[in-house]
């Protein structure tokens, strides 16, 4: 007999650093504004690392997909970097009028 509302040991974590890192991707494709973009994509792409550390650490004991913890910090790190590439653009030619 189980009793209700028991943690299950075997209850698999959410896989969500694929998501973060394809978000923090995809605003480079899809933002005109990228300017702006680079305000949420470092956010996001910060969140991504952070979860595909935790979701990393979770494929140690089985709960979670080792492939998709590493494919998610890739994109994250691959997002993150184009951003900071950007601004560090703009901030060494200010006589470039920013898109936005």
């Amino acid at each position: 007999m189980t009793s209700v509302g028991a943690p299950d040991e075997t209850q698999e974590i959410k896989e969500l650093a694929v998501w973060c890192g394809g978000v923090s991707v995809a605003f480079w494709f899809c933002c005109p504004f990228w300017i702006l973009a680079c305000f949420l994509v470092l956010p996001m792409a910060l969140v991504g690392l952070v979860r595909a550390y935790v979701e990393y650490q979770a494929s140690v004991h089985g709960r979670a997909s080792r492939s998709r913890a590493v494919v998610g910090g890739a994109l994250s790190l691959l997002g993150g970097t184009a951003a900071i590439a950007y601004m560090v653009f703009l901030a060494t030619h200010p006589d470039l009028p920013v898109q936005g």
